[in-house]
């Protein structure tokens, strides 16, 4: 038996928490940072892995932390993806967010 205790996000003494990754998945213009198709942005809680500018960042974040501790989308199909646009919206960037479950 597993216990999650909800008050402190834990399951049986340990943080609940995922790696996620973020890749570019379409690419609209000219990204004046440089992201491409294919690139590959992972979060595991200690460090970052990829490079991604600060405009994209700051709206992957929200995301990004909420997956990392469970939180699910009621309108995604898919609970471990969310798509996430950059905010230039002549260049835009869009990124899949994916939960990584060990």
């Amino acid at each position: 038996m597993v216990f999650i205790n909800l008050e402190t996000n834990c399951v049986d003494g340990d943080w609940l928490s995922y790696k996620v990754e973020v890749t570019v998945k379409s690419q609209k213009g000219k990204c004046t940072f440089g992201h491409k198709v294919g690139d590959k942005i992972v979060f595991d809680g200690k460090s970052v892995k990829g490079d991604v500018c600060y405009s994209a960042l700051m709206v992957l974040l929200p995301k990004v932390y909420a997956m990392r501790y469970g939180v699910e989308f009621p309108w995604s199909k898919n609970k471990d993806i969310i798509v996430n646009a950059c905010p230039d919206a002549e260049n835009p960037v869009v990124f899949e967010i994916r939960r990584i479950r060990k």
